[in-house]
Protein backbone atom coordinates (compact mmCIF):
# COMPACT_ATOMS: atom_id res chain seq x y z
CA UNK A 1 0.00 0.00 0.00
CA UNK A 2 1.31 3.27 -0.63
CA UNK A 3 1.96 4.93 2.42
CA UNK A 4 1.99 8.74 0.91
CA UNK A 5 -1.41 7.86 -0.67
CA UNK A 6 -5.04 8.83 0.66
CA UNK A 7 -6.18 5.88 1.85
CA UNK A 8 -3.26 4.89 3.92
CA UNK A 9 -3.98 8.07 5.96
CA UNK A 10 -7.34 7.63 6.04
CA UNK A 11 -6.86 3.89 7.49
CA UNK A 12 -3.85 4.91 10.16
CA UNK A 13 -6.12 7.58 11.32
CA UNK A 14 -9.00 5.83 11.88
CA UNK A 15 -6.96 2.89 14.08
CA UNK A 16 -4.99 5.67 15.75
CA UNK A 17 -8.55 7.14 16.78
CA UNK A 18 -9.65 3.33 17.50
CA UNK A 19 -6.90 2.72 19.96
CA UNK A 20 -6.81 6.34 21.73
CA UNK A 21 -10.82 5.77 22.21
CA UNK A 22 -9.89 2.10 23.44
CA UNK A 23 -7.23 3.75 25.92
CA UNK A 24 -9.38 6.37 27.20
CA UNK A 25 -12.52 3.79 27.43
CA UNK A 26 -10.38 1.34 29.40
CA UNK A 27 -8.77 4.25 31.37
CA UNK A 28 -12.16 5.70 32.48
CA UNK A 29 -13.47 2.13 33.36
CA UNK A 30 -10.30 1.51 35.75
CA UNK A 31 -10.17 4.80 37.56
CA UNK A 32 -14.25 4.74 38.47
CA UNK A 33 -14.02 3.01 41.40
CA UNK A 34 -11.41 5.28 42.90
CA UNK A 35 -13.81 8.59 41.49
CA UNK A 36 -16.57 7.31 43.41
CA UNK A 37 -15.16 6.30 46.28
CA UNK A 38 -13.85 9.71 46.36
CA UNK A 39 -17.12 11.38 45.39
CA UNK A 40 -18.54 9.82 48.62
CA UNK A 41 -15.77 10.43 51.03
CA UNK A 42 -16.15 14.09 49.96
CA UNK A 43 -19.84 14.11 50.39
CA UNK A 44 -19.28 12.25 53.71
CA UNK A 45 -17.17 15.34 54.70
CA UNK A 46 -19.71 17.88 53.96
CA UNK A 47 -22.27 16.07 56.06
CA UNK A 48 -19.81 15.99 58.75
CA UNK A 49 -19.24 19.75 58.40
CA UNK A 50 -22.88 20.43 59.07
CA UNK A 51 -22.43 19.00 62.45
CA UNK A 52 -19.45 21.41 63.07
CA UNK A 53 -16.89 18.20 62.89
CA UNK A 54 -13.53 18.74 60.78
CA UNK A 55 -12.69 15.95 58.54
CA UNK A 56 -9.70 15.25 55.96
CA UNK A 57 -9.92 12.71 53.12
CA UNK A 58 -7.82 9.77 55.37
CA UNK A 59 -10.06 10.20 58.57
CA UNK A 60 -13.73 11.33 56.60
CA UNK A 61 -14.82 7.45 56.61
CA UNK A 62 -13.83 6.22 59.99
CA UNK A 63 -15.86 9.92 61.58
CA UNK A 64 -19.01 8.95 59.26
CA UNK A 65 -19.28 5.53 60.32
CA UNK A 66 -18.55 6.53 64.17
CA UNK A 67 -20.97 9.42 64.66
CA UNK A 68 -23.41 9.09 61.44
CA UNK A 69 -26.75 6.53 61.09
CA UNK A 70 -27.28 7.17 57.88
CA UNK A 71 -29.71 4.32 56.68
CA UNK A 72 -32.87 6.48 57.25
CA UNK A 73 -35.63 8.17 55.12
CA UNK A 74 -38.69 10.09 55.60
CA UNK A 75 -41.43 8.85 53.77
CA UNK A 76 -44.48 10.84 52.79
CA UNK A 77 -46.36 10.49 56.19
CA UNK A 78 -43.36 12.41 57.59
CA UNK A 79 -42.20 9.39 59.72
CA UNK A 80 -38.67 8.08 59.66
CA UNK A 81 -38.10 4.46 58.39
CA UNK A 82 -35.32 2.45 57.56
CA UNK A 83 -33.90 2.76 53.97
CA UNK A 84 -30.81 3.57 51.89
CA UNK A 85 -30.31 7.39 52.20
CA UNK A 86 -26.48 8.20 50.85
CA UNK A 87 -27.45 7.92 47.17
CA UNK A 88 -30.97 9.38 46.86
CA UNK A 89 -31.14 12.36 45.32
CA UNK A 90 -32.87 14.79 46.95
CA UNK A 91 -33.65 17.17 43.74
CA UNK A 92 -35.01 14.12 41.86
CA UNK A 93 -37.42 12.87 45.01
CA UNK A 94 -38.61 16.82 44.94
CA UNK A 95 -39.76 16.45 41.69
CA UNK A 96 -41.97 13.61 42.79
CA UNK A 97 -45.47 13.87 43.72
CA UNK A 98 -45.66 14.10 47.37
CA UNK A 99 -47.02 10.92 48.15
CA UNK A 100 -44.40 8.75 46.36
CA UNK A 101 -41.01 10.62 47.77
CA UNK A 102 -38.65 9.63 49.60
CA UNK A 103 -36.26 12.19 51.20
CA UNK A 104 -33.24 11.39 52.97
CA UNK A 105 -31.86 12.70 56.28
CA UNK A 106 -29.19 11.77 58.16
CA UNK A 107 -28.77 11.39 61.89
CA UNK A 108 -25.64 12.37 63.99
CA UNK A 109 -25.10 11.01 67.14
CA UNK A 110 -22.85 12.65 69.47
CA UNK A 111 -21.06 11.41 72.85
CA UNK A 112 -24.01 12.24 75.05
CA UNK A 113 -26.73 9.91 73.17
CA UNK A 114 -27.85 13.28 71.54
CA UNK A 115 -29.59 13.52 67.83
CA UNK A 116 -29.14 15.65 65.37
CA UNK A 117 -30.97 15.40 62.29
CA UNK A 118 -29.58 16.32 58.50
CA UNK A 119 -31.20 17.90 55.96
CA UNK A 120 -29.90 17.47 52.53
CA UNK A 121 -30.18 20.68 50.30
CA UNK A 122 -29.45 21.71 46.84
CA UNK A 123 -30.57 25.08 44.13
CA UNK A 124 -29.16 27.79 42.30
CA UNK A 125 -26.48 30.33 42.66
CA UNK A 126 -25.75 33.43 40.02
CA UNK A 127 -23.29 31.02 38.08
CA UNK A 128 -24.47 27.44 38.73
CA UNK A 129 -25.41 24.94 41.38
CA UNK A 130 -25.43 25.41 45.18
CA UNK A 131 -25.87 22.72 47.76
CA UNK A 132 -25.12 21.55 51.38
CA UNK A 133 -26.32 20.25 54.70
CA UNK A 134 -28.18 21.54 57.39
CA UNK A 135 -28.25 19.90 60.82
CA UNK A 136 -31.13 20.26 63.34
CA UNK A 137 -31.33 19.46 66.90
CA UNK A 138 -33.57 16.86 68.44
CA UNK A 139 -36.64 19.40 69.31
CA UNK A 140 -37.02 19.76 65.54
CA UNK A 141 -36.60 23.72 65.74
CA UNK A 142 -33.16 24.56 66.53
CA UNK A 143 -29.93 24.68 63.80
CA UNK A 144 -27.20 23.08 65.28
CA UNK A 145 -24.76 23.57 62.11
CA UNK A 146 -24.70 24.22 57.89
CA UNK A 147 -22.54 23.44 55.58
CA UNK A 148 -22.92 25.08 52.24
CA UNK A 149 -20.72 25.25 48.97
CA UNK A 150 -20.89 25.78 44.97
CA UNK A 151 -20.13 24.76 41.41
CA UNK A 152 -18.92 28.90 40.26
CA UNK A 153 -20.14 30.94 42.28
CA UNK A 154 -17.96 34.83 42.25
CA UNK A 155 -14.40 34.73 44.64
CA UNK A 156 -14.88 36.98 47.04
CA UNK A 157 -19.12 37.11 46.41
CA UNK A 158 -21.52 34.80 46.32
CA UNK A 159 -19.01 31.85 46.56
CA UNK A 160 -18.36 33.10 50.26
CA UNK A 161 -21.31 30.87 51.14
CA UNK A 162 -18.92 28.26 51.32
CA UNK A 163 -17.14 30.09 54.19
CA UNK A 164 -17.75 29.88 58.09
CA UNK A 165 -18.76 33.75 58.94
CA UNK A 166 -21.82 33.07 56.60
CA UNK A 167 -22.36 29.63 57.62
CA UNK A 168 -22.02 30.03 61.67
CA UNK A 169 -24.71 33.04 61.24
CA UNK A 170 -27.37 29.43 60.73
CA UNK A 171 -26.44 28.06 64.57
CA UNK A 172 -29.18 28.71 66.86
CA UNK A 173 -31.69 29.92 64.43
CA UNK A 174 -35.06 28.32 64.32
CA UNK A 175 -37.60 26.74 61.41
CA UNK A 176 -40.86 27.25 63.37
CA UNK A 177 -41.96 30.53 64.96
CA UNK A 178 -45.30 30.34 67.04
CA UNK A 179 -45.48 27.15 66.10
CA UNK A 180 -45.68 27.58 62.50
CA UNK A 181 -43.13 26.40 59.76
CA UNK A 182 -41.15 29.75 59.06
CA UNK A 183 -38.31 29.26 56.94
CA UNK A 184 -35.16 30.90 57.63
CA UNK A 185 -33.95 34.32 55.40
CA UNK A 186 -31.08 35.60 54.35
CA UNK A 187 -31.72 39.42 54.09
CA UNK A 188 -29.18 42.41 53.31
CA UNK A 189 -27.48 43.83 56.19
CA UNK A 190 -29.71 45.83 58.23
CA UNK A 191 -32.96 44.01 56.90
CA UNK A 192 -35.15 41.71 58.62
CA UNK A 193 -37.98 39.80 57.12
CA UNK A 194 -41.63 41.15 57.73
CA UNK A 195 -42.56 38.01 58.50
CA UNK A 196 -40.75 37.27 61.89
CA UNK A 197 -38.64 34.43 60.54
CA UNK A 198 -35.15 34.42 61.98
CA UNK A 199 -32.57 35.56 59.42
CA UNK A 200 -29.13 35.94 58.42
CA UNK A 201 -27.27 38.48 56.65
CA UNK A 202 -26.63 37.80 53.29
CA UNK A 203 -23.12 37.94 51.68
CA UNK A 204 -22.06 41.27 51.08
CA UNK A 205 -22.06 41.77 46.72
CA UNK A 206 -23.51 38.73 46.33
CA UNK A 207 -27.20 39.01 46.54
CA UNK A 208 -28.49 36.41 44.34
CA UNK A 209 -26.05 33.68 45.74
CA UNK A 210 -27.76 34.58 48.84
CA UNK A 211 -31.33 34.57 48.14
CA UNK A 212 -30.54 31.28 46.45
CA UNK A 213 -29.35 30.01 49.54
CA UNK A 214 -32.77 31.41 51.04
CA UNK A 215 -34.54 29.87 48.33
CA UNK A 216 -32.66 26.13 49.21
CA UNK A 217 -33.62 26.53 52.70
CA UNK A 218 -37.23 26.74 51.26
CA UNK A 219 -37.96 24.46 49.08
CA UNK A 220 -35.64 21.41 51.05
CA UNK A 221 -36.78 21.79 54.31
CA UNK A 222 -40.45 22.22 54.02
CA UNK A 223 -40.98 18.71 53.09
CA UNK A 224 -39.15 17.69 55.92
CA UNK A 225 -41.76 20.18 57.78
CA UNK A 226 -44.00 17.52 59.29
CA UNK A 227 -41.14 15.19 60.19
CA UNK A 228 -39.83 18.60 62.19
CA UNK A 229 -43.12 18.79 64.07
CA UNK A 230 -43.28 16.41 65.52
CA UNK A 231 -39.81 16.07 66.83
CA UNK A 232 -40.72 19.41 68.28
CA UNK A 233 -44.09 17.69 69.54
CA UNK A 234 -42.24 15.35 71.62
CA UNK A 235 -39.85 17.67 73.34
CA UNK A 236 -43.28 19.15 74.78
Amino acid sequence: MNKQGNTYTLIYTSVMVIVVAFILAFAAIGLKPAQEKNIAIDKMSQILSSVNIVSTPENAQELYGKYIDDSYVIDPNGQLTQGESFHLDLAAQLKQPEAQRSLPIFIYTDEKESHKYIIPLSGSGLWGPIWGYISVDDDGNTVYGAYFAHQGETPGLGAEIDKPPFQKQFQGKHFFINGKFTPITVEKAGQKPQNGADYVDAVSGGTITSKGVQTMLQTCVKPYAKFLESLNSNQI
